[in-house]
């Protein structure tokens, strides 16, 4: 625990969990997971009902999925069955989700979040976040003379109080999260858009290594998550599985294992748990988290080596915000 509460930068990127292609090709995500605390985050899978409200798209829809399990608002945005009729529940619109803000939820938490999807940032705004565009989030760097990338990450280091290489005393925000969508896999450039996705990602990774290295002050009191997930490309159950043995559920013994945290909430255990295709997570503050033995950022790495298995996703920010001296601790 330090000694002081950390400030912390989330970088949630949508879908490109799919773009990592084993093996390794020893960019900035394998170089962030080296250092990092990596592991995976668990997924609910919502009811199907005809009821629902649409989110604007496949893509769209997972992205706010997601982000309101990893921002704990998803019972919320499924209440799950009428106590009466026994069905389920038709799911509330994001944008009308009446919910406490963030500051009340997390003793005045300030956070930023940061995205070009009109859609997350109606949602942003409903939970209590302060919203930026990416494009404009970049102009007000201050320089023309970096990249567009290593300007974003810049400016969100100025919100949260790191500049020129010091820790200033007050800061404008606690937690920036920043959501980098998939802008050109999904268009008629095929293969070079994925590349041109995963590229513009790793630099985004390489510009928070640069502005915080290894044994700087910044290194000690930021808190940076970078999270990749597999959006809507999560269909086959039988892939990026953490469920690795076929074995278990053939042995009487497998009746006798105990239920796994990441299956569970509030002591009430959960049937909705997706078991696939679950978010990666790596996680960094110097001298605070711990370094496992992963040298990469993939699927097959993390459930190798690294130091945690799973967390439930819903228990993503609460986590977050114990760095921040804004929640208690939760597990061990």
């Amino acid at each position: 625990m330090a000694d002081k509460p950390s400030r912390a930068l989330v970088l949630y990127a949508a879908g490109h969990a799919a773009l990592l292609a084993p093996p390794a090709a020893g960019g900035n995500l394998d170089a962030f997971a080296s250092r990092a605390s990596c592991g995976f985050l668990t997924l609910r899978s919502p009811p199907p009902s005809p009821a629902a409200t649409g989110t604007g798209g496949e893509e769209n829809g997972s992205t706010i999925l997601e982000l309101a399990q990893l921002l704990d608002v998803y019972d919320h945005l499924y209440p799950g069955k009428n106590g009466e009729t026994g069905q389920e529940a038709a799911q509330v619109d994001p944008t009308e989700l009446v919910v406490p803000k963030l500051s009340e939820r997390f003793m005045g938490l300030r956070a930023a979040m940061v995205t070009n999807c009109s859609r997350v940032s109606s949602f942003a705004v409903n939970l209590g976040f302060h919203v930026f565009r990416t494009d404009d989030f970049a102009a007000q760097s201050g320089s023309s003379n970096v990249t567009k990338e290593i300007g974003v990450i810049n400016r969100a280091f100025d919100l949260l109080g790191f500049a020129d290489g010091n820790v200033q005393e007050a800061s404008e925000f606690d937690l920036v999260f920043m959501h980098i969508a998939m802008e050109n896999t999904s268009s008629k450039l095929g293969k070079l858009g994925m590349k041109t996705d995963f590229n513009r990602l790793d630099k985004l990774v390489g510009a928070i290594m640069e502005a915080a290295p290894v044994g700087s002050t910044i290194a000690s009191r930021i808190h940076v998550s970078v999270l990749l997930s597999y959006g809507s490309a999560a269909g086959n159950k039988d892939e990026f599985s953490l469920s690795n043995s076929s074995a278990e559920t053939d042995s009487d013994l497998n009746l006798l294992r105990p239920r796994q945290s990441y299956t569970m909430k509030a002591g009430k255990t959960l049937d909705d748990v997706r078991l696939h295709h679950p978010i990666l997570l790596a996680q960094w503050q110097e001298g605070v988290t711990r370094v496992d033995l992963a040298k990469g950022f993939s699927f097959e790495e993390f459930m190798k080596h690294s130091g945690n298995l799973a967390m439930l996703a819903e228990r993503f920010l609460h986590e977050v915000a114990f760095k921040l001296w804004k929640a208690p601790k939760y597990g061990a």
